[in-house]
């Protein structure tokens, strides 16, 4: 409980001291004198007993208690900052931070986001792209949306899209392919789960196929090189229509895998504010409508 007696002002003046190491420039970001800063630390080292600062013949520096109260202080106004940057125009923002899946995101979500802006102005959606590795506690997301089975340790998991492979590849290059096993005789682009290949292989018949070919982290790289014609790429087919709409890219063979889903995954043990709720029902409610083949992005 924060006591009303809490030297809000003396701390202000510590943290703002401590970050430039000078009472003066503090005093001009606090917009009040070098003294009045001077004296706010002098009663705050009082009030605790300890010294937080060494003077120095050219500035200040930090005590061992001045360097455990720093990080504190300043951690908690910019908390206090990041809510109070939230309240525009008389209203409550409320964020909601998603880490997406590259793919996914450029793809599939960032193309519908108008409808959910219209639907939440008041939800400042952040999104932040990986490449399916993240950390929901460590990077401080509320959602993080994944491609694999939906088994991730503590987090929550529900489906969204499934997502079959295929490989596809420039028309010029699959005017070479008559059967899946010409493969083998091209440059096979491959993801950094490097088994893909074989398992799509394997589950035309073709046992003991070793894919060999460039590696890369994401499936958009995987599109892009593989229109330029340097190679096949094995893709969730569904996710570069615009590419196989155009003609950049064609399907050589019909045959998909399922090698994972998309899933909106989130925290067990975090309760979900009411931004979150209203993402979720809005994100599932969207990827029903495209399984059922009624929603479309925005052109």
């Amino acid at each position: 409980m924060i006591r009303s007696h809490l030297p809000l002002n003396a701390l202000l003046a510590f943290e703002a001291s401590a970050r430039h190491l000078s009472f003066t420039s503090a005093g001009l970001e606090l917009r009040v004198t070098q003294a009045a800063v001077s004296h706010q630390v002098k009663a705050l080292e009082e009030l605790l007993g300890v010294k937080l600062f060494r003077r120095l013949p050219r500035g200040l520096a930090l005590t061992d208690e001045g360097l455990v109260l720093l990080p504190v202080l300043t951690e908690t106004f910019d908390r206090i900052q990041a809510t109070l940057d939230q309240f525009t125009g008389g209203k409550f923002r409320e964020a909601v931070t998603v880490g997406a899946v590259g793919t996914f995101a450029t793809r599939w979500l960032l193309p519908r986001l108008a409808s959910f802006r219209k639907a939440h102005p008041n939800i400042d959606l952040r999104i932040y792209t990986n490449n399916n590795r993240v950390d929901l506690a460590g990077e401080g997301l509320d959602f993080a949306i994944r491609f694999g089975d939906g088994s991730w340790h503590g987090a929550e998991a529900v489906e969204l899209l499934s997502a079959p492979h295929s490989p596809a590849c420039t028309p010029e290059i699959a005017k070479r392919l008559r059967r899946p096993e010409d493969l083998l005789a091209e440059v096979l682009l491959r993801s950094y789960r490097i088994d893909e290949w074989e398992r799509w292989f394997a589950s035309v018949g073709i046992a003991s196929a070793q894919a060999r070919g460039p590696v890369f982290d994401s499936s958009t790289a995987l599109a892009e090189v593989a229109v330029q014609g340097q190679g096949v790429a094995l893709l969730p087919i569904r996710m570069f229509a615009r590419e196989l709409e155009s003609g950049h890219l064609v399907q050589p063979f019909k045959d998909e895998i399922t090698l994972g889903r998309y899933w909106l995954t989130s925290l067990k043990s975090k309760p979900a504010s009411a931004g979150m709720k209203a993402f979720r029902h809005w994100l599932l409610q969207v990827c029903r409508e495209q399984a059922q083949g009624m929603a479309a992005p925005a052109r």
